[in-house]
């Protein structure tokens, strides 16, 4: 069941949703509405400037209302599916996350590690999921990659967190988080988990867990950036071009930090809006999987397309330029498999079973 910190989290966001709503068609109307060449306005004057005011403030009226209510009602809420509610809660944080935090909304997700197989034991095994996921993504479809290799010894611990943060942000938490699990460390991170391992590694400074991380392997992750990502951004600066459409960049650039991260696989602080040119770290086993949707793993078709949301030498670390290339020890290319089909594949679980058997 929700808990009544949550209830309010969602109450507070619906209100601040709709007055967004509501400023967001004051601003259409001011543009429509202003004289030619006169300054651009974002709010409306005289009796219409009175009205958006007025249903501005009874939404956020209602909405301090519909706080105490739902802490009064709370107790006679019937049960909730828990793990549902957990994943509208993980895509409402890949959406939002940013802004959840930086209004302290009890919705935002903090990190933990959470074991993923009861009783398992040995080197631990930390999954990292991506972009408006939890841990629990890791079984579905009929799937269960932590189970399948906590059989090979190893101890799955699952990464929950806040995807819209910025991807640094999250390593660099990681990074500290890391220093509390003992003994040889083996990250499997999932799209953005993977940028956000190596964020972790990167920001490590000198703490000792990278010392005791034997490898890496990240599924799908677009190491050298995401085009769809790209293909917003141009999508905000068109509508910004005119006036009457200018209202819908504000809209558009609602995009959670983590999603403008993926624009161009940025890690660290200082990479915002950039691709990141770190390397991959040494003495460390990397293992780099790629997907396309294509029926062949190789040629332009599978290059074009890749899983849906990264291409395939993206994925790869494959740079035009070599000194930007990624040099994994080994990658391995699926056809006919999607972005989150990397999760619960079967010829991926094998391929990763392969990889990690090598002490």
């Amino acid at each position: 069941m929700p808990s009544p910190l949550q209830l309010r989290g969602t109450s507070r966001l619906a209100t601040e949703a709709i007055t967004g709503v509501i400023d967001l068609v004051e601003a259409m109307h001011a543009q429509i509405a202003r004289v030619p060449l006169t300054a651009p306005r974002e709010r409306t004057t005289g009796i219409t400037g009175l009205v958006y005011r007025s249903v501005r403030g009874m939404t956020r009226l209602v909405g301090g209302g519909l706080d105490l209510a739902l802490d009064a009602l709370a107790p006679l809420l019937g049960q909730v599916d828990a793990d549902q509610a957990s994943a509208a809660q993980a895509a409402l944080n890949g959406v939002l996350g940013d802004y959840l935090e930086a209004t302290a909304n009890p919705l935002a997700t903090p990190m933990s590690l959470r074991p993923l197989v009861e009783g398992a034991t040995g080197e631990p095994l930390v999954f990292l999921h991506g972009l408006c996921m939890n841990e629990a993504q890791w079984r579905r479809d009929g799937a269960d990659f932590p189970a399948a290799l906590a059989a090979l010894g190893y101890r799955p611990l699952g990464l929950r967190y806040n995807t819209g943060r910025p991807v640094w942000r999250n390593g660099a938490e990681l990074a500290e988080l890391l220093d509390d699990v003992p003994g040889p460390l083996t990250l499997l991170g999932h799209s953005m988990g993977g940028l956000v391992a190596r964020s972790a590694i990167a920001q490590a400074g000198g703490r000792s867990w990278p010392r005791r991380l034997r490898r890496l392997v990240t599924l799908g992750t677009p190491h050298l950036g995401a085009p769809l990502e790209r293909g917003g951004q141009q999508v905000q600066q068109l509508l910004a071009l005119s006036a009457y459409s200018r209202p819908f960049a504000a809209l558009a650039a609602r995009r959670s930090a983590g999603i403008r991260d993926l624009a161009h696989g940025s890690l660290l602080e200082a990479d915002a809006g950039r691709a990141s040119r770190l390397p991959l770290p040494d003495g460390v086993a990397c293992y780099a999987v790629a997907a396309t949707t294509a029926r062949e793993p190789a040629g332009p078709p599978a290059r074009w397309l890749g899983d849906g949301l990264v291409p395939v030498a993206s994925a790869l670390g494959q740079h035009r330029e070599a000194t930007r290339r990624l040099a994994f020890t080994d990658t391995a290319v699926f056809a006919g498999l999607g972005h989150l089909a990397l999760q619960t594949d079967a010829a991926v679980l094998r391929q990763l079973q392969a990889w990690l058997a090598r002490r």
